[in-house]
């Protein structure tokens, strides 16, 4: 049981890149699972020819120098290039990896799948992989601001999906306003949730997000203060490349139950 008073503890959602790994490689996704993340996150773009790959950027130098689109080139060019990337404070090189390739690995065990999608062709592309994987209830779509969210449920509506709150909302509209907004754009698409920078969530947001029946779910928290914090106010997952802070505070919560 948990302690009197004590909410249960939030999803734990592997940033892409977590502990320091190369973001959206294998590798993240690995040490996501093996740190017993709930949830691991991966952005997704898409092939001139329609693959879809994980890859946060359109455009990336590659170790030669060049400079090349994820977009306006063909996968069978794009596999094997090498592009530059600045990891861990030195310079390297990496290849891309496929989306495929991702769910495969995470397929069995039994993680779930946050795919941020980049790209409104994104939306299709990986809808067909997950179908072909048999995946619905392994993985849900992100990355999904209120248009995009709207063409997801008209394409792919049996794929899952959050909400991207949109950030700009807050900046322009009072904040009742914005958050009032933000929970009716996502019953508007029939997400089952929302996604949402940590610092604009209030418990007055937690409160009407509840009342509508939206989860929340807040990126990217790395420090266990803030981690103890929003998982006190009830979230229901928490995004951190700090993954192994995130697990010692629901190991140590668990004891204390």
């Amino acid at each position: 049981m948990e302690a009197e008073g004590r909410k249960p503890f939030p999803f734990i959602t592997a940033h892409t890149g977590c502990m320091e790994t190369l973001d959206n490689t294998l590798d993240a996704v690995r040490m996501g699972i093996e740190l017993g993340a709930d949830i691991v996150e991966d952005d997704v773009r898409v092939t001139k020819d329609g693959i879809a790959i994980l890859a946060h950027d359109d455009i990336w130098t590659t170790a030669a120098g060049r400079s090349i689109s994820i977009s306006e080139t063909n996968f069978t060019e794009l596999k094997n290039v090498e592009v530059a990337v600045d990891y861990a404070g030195k310079q390297g090189s990496m290849t891309f990896s496929t989306l495929e390739e991702m769910l495969r690995l995470i397929k069995p065990t039994g993680t779930i799948a946050n795919l941020d999608l980049k790209v409104d062709e994104a939306v299709d592309a990986a809808a067909e992989l997950v179908h072909s994987l048999g995946m619905l209830e392994q993985v849900f779509l992100s990355g999904c601001e209120r248009e995009r969210a709207l063409l997801a449920q008209r394409r792919q509506p049996q794929l899952r999906k959050l909400l991207n709150a949109d950030i700009r909302l807050f900046r322009t509209l009072p904040y009742e306003f914005a958050v009032e907004q933000t929970c009716r754009e996502a019953l508007e698409a029939s997400c089952f949730g929302i996604n949402i920078y940590h610092e604009v969530v209030t418990p007055w947001f937690m409160e009407r997000a509840r009342a509508s029946g939206l989860p929340v779910y807040v990126w990217t928290v790395n420090e266990t203060q803030l981690m103890e914090h929003y998982a006190d106010l009830g979230v229901a997952s928490i995004t951190a490349r700090n993954v192994q802070a995130l697990a010692d505070l629901k190991q140590a919560r668990a004891n204390e139950a």
